[in-house]
């Protein structure tokens, strides 16, 4: 059994600060649920060019690239609390912009791009900030569960509750989806506002420290640290694989499987199912297993996944397997998480965490395009096949970096600085 592990943590309070964050966040992902699908949809009504119309989505990407590791430095600077309440705010003033003129018939193409690049360009601080605030909000042996309520309220939020409604605001009215999305963001901005948090211990930072190396140091303690080299390159390889199988998911069902749109909604339906009920099985998965051997086991079956999405021509077997896909996503994800802020000290917290989100955007659109050329060459069935390759080698390159026995816990001060220089 894992050192540290959860099997005898109890849920997070949620009275205090964790109830008010992950409010916050579900608020938060409801919006942007209801502005990612009306985005595209806006975008086809302004031009029938395919290319300007993927720009949108792409300008979406863009900046976690160019700032991802920049917002985690700051973050681990100023006060999360306030970053996190400013950002939302300003995203909030942003979209209510936008609303406004889309309802004057203002709207354009480059308006969009501009929208959707200055919005993640933001995400980019919010999120790392988050990432390092919530173990100051959570004691470490409940971030586990704390992890995967707040990916479940996401998930149905966002999956469950936002897209559904997506064409009747927009039957409302084209800015509407967007006016409620600037409500969301400036109601979470007044959540996060109010938590009341300890400062956490940071170490003083050296006298002219620059960003550059700030980021450097963070990059150092990720690369140092064996358990997490292998979590960020597991995390890099099954992106790849999840970019291929996610861009040509729909050649799939309606091409190889004859399914059309019905049969489209029921296997991304199925994967989000699945995400739910993992949200809720992962503390009994890592109750037995540990976190180390739940992320290893989840690897592990979504690899089985994707050979039967690949393999077997029946829509059943599809959504069944996206089911499993699901499931076994949402134990990845939350266990990842987990490990990544309990084993990284908490002045580098958001540096890391930019780090591991740098890598998993980096990787998406590199699977993407593989997973095209993939299926231009061969064949729908391909890329689910080549997806469950990286992710064998996403498992491979798991194991010699946690072993059973590795700590969940972040190692010694001094520990750690000897392996980052060694």
């Amino acid at each position: 059994m894992v050192s540290g592990g959860e099997s005898g943590a109890g849920a997070p309070a949620w009275r205090g600060g964790f109830g008010r964050l992950w409010s916050a966040a579900v608020l938060s992902s409801f919006g942007d649920a209801l502005r990612t699908a009306a985005l595209p949809l806006t975008a086809a009504a302004l031009t029938d060019d395919p290319l300007l119309i993927a720009s949108v989505t792409a300008c979406g990407y863009l900046p976690w690239i160019v700032f991802g590791l920049l917002g985690g430095a700051v973050a681990d600077r100023v006060d999360q609390r306030r970053a996190m309440g400013a950002v939302d705010a300003a995203r909030g003033l942003l979209m209510a912009a936008f609303a406004v003129a889309v309802a004057l018939g203002h709207a354009s193409i480059g308006l969009l791009i501009a929208l959707a690049f200055a919005l993640t360009t933001l995400q980019t601080l919010f999120d790392n900030a988050a990432t390092a605030l919530l173990p100051a909000l959570v004691p470490a042996e409940r971030l586990g569960s704390a992890n995967a309520r707040l990916m479940t309220g996401q998930r149905i939020a966002g999956g469950i509750l936002g897209t559904p409604l997506v064409p009747l605001l927009l039957a409302a009215g084209a800015a509407v989806p967007f006016g409620v999305d600037a409500v969301t963001f400036l109601a979470a901005a007044a959540l996060v506002a109010s938590l009341r948090t300890t400062a956490p211990d940071r170490t003083p930072r050296a006298v002219g420290s620059t960003l550059r190396r700030e980021i450097a140091e963070g990059l150092r303690a990720l690369r140092g640290d064996r358990a997490l080299r292998g979590l960020c390159a597991a995390s890099a390889l099954c992106n790849v694989g999840m970019g291929a199988l996610i861009a040509t998911l729909v050649l799939l069902v309606t091409d190889r499987l004859g399914a059309g749109s019905a049969g489209y909604v029921a296997a991304t339906t199925a994967y989000t199912v699945g995400a739910l009920a993992g949200g809720v099985g992962n503390r009994w998965l890592v109750a037995r297993t540990g976190p180390v051997r739940a992320v290893l086991v989840a690897g592990t079956v979504q690899t089985g996944a994707l050979v039967v999405m690949g393999a077997i021509p029946r829509l059943a077997a599809l959504i069944a397997a996206m089911a499993v896909f699901g499931f076994m996503g949402m134990v990845w994800n939350v266990n990842t998480t987990t490990l990544m802020q309990r084993r990284t000290p908490v002045d580098l917290l958001g540096r890391v965490g930019s780090a591991f989100r740098t890598v998993a955007v980096a990787g998406a659109p590199l699977g993407a395009l593989l997973g095209g050329a993939a299926a231009a060459a061969w064949g729908a069935r391909t890329p689910p096949l080549l997806a469950a390759v990286f992710f064998v080698l996403s498992v491979a390159a798991l194991i010699p970096g946690l072993p059973a026995h590795v700590p969940v816990d972040a190692p010694p001060a001094d520990a750690t600085t000897t392996r980052a220089t060694g």
